[in-house]
């Protein structure tokens, strides 16, 4: 199945008073995301991988003792972490559900403690990455960060949440400041209704 750049969810200047410009995501969206899409769609043409869901790539072609992953990996897994970003965020500035708060304060103690969390693991990713909230196997909700590309699905776990660190992700409106970044993506930027649609 052909990988396909899906249209934002909003307009390209719907988070720009949130802490997100018109630029970054042009350049972020129509620049990046579909060059992950471009790319992918090469790579996997006449493999045993052009038929597949995206979902079935990203698990079948990660591979947990490889030091750098392949393209199509990379490609793929890119494709739908940020399918899944764009998705995450929005303009409406809703609370967080009753439901999903519950689960929070259950598995951190309260919901600063989470954003606390997962904003020293966006941090803390060395080089490109992302941090996320999962829920694992067990049902229990945890941050986790990985590298490049590599998202939840390789673990088995359901992404809830998920933060692209990248530097393209933030550098135009925040220049080197990741922690402000992750602080405004928390604080402004969330579509709470979404995150806990996927529990």
């Amino acid at each position: 199945m052909a990988f396909e750049l899906p249209d934002l969810p909003y307009a390209h200047d719907a988070l720009a008073d949130l802490g997100m410009s018109k630029e970054t995501l042009e350049y972020h969206h129509d620049i990046h995301h579909k060059a992950y899409v471009d790319n992918g769609n090469k790579l996997i043409e006449g493999t045993e991988w052009a038929g597949k869901s995206l979902e079935d790539i990203v698990k079948g072609t990660y591979d947990a003792g490889a030091v750098a992953q392949s393209g199509i990996f990379n490609n793929a897994s890119q494709h739908w972490n940020h399918m899944q970003f764009w998705e995450m965020m929005g303009p409406g500035g809703a609370a967080m559900p009753s439901e999903l708060e519950k689960a929070i304060v259950d598995s951190f103690g309260s919901v600063d403690e989470f954003k606390s969390q997962f904003a020293a693991a966006g941090a803390g990713q060395f080089g490109s990455g992302w941090c996320w909230l999962v829920k694992d196997a067990d049902g229990g909700l945890k941050v986790t960060k990985t590298e490049n590309g590599v998202n939840p699905l390789c673990f088995g776990q359901t992404a809830l949440l998920g933060c692209d660190v990248w530097e393209h992700s933030y550098y135009i409106d925040f220049r080197n400041k990741r922690p402000a970044y992750l602080t405004n993506f928390l604080e402004k930027l969330v579509n709470w209704e979404n995150v806990a649609s996927r529990m």
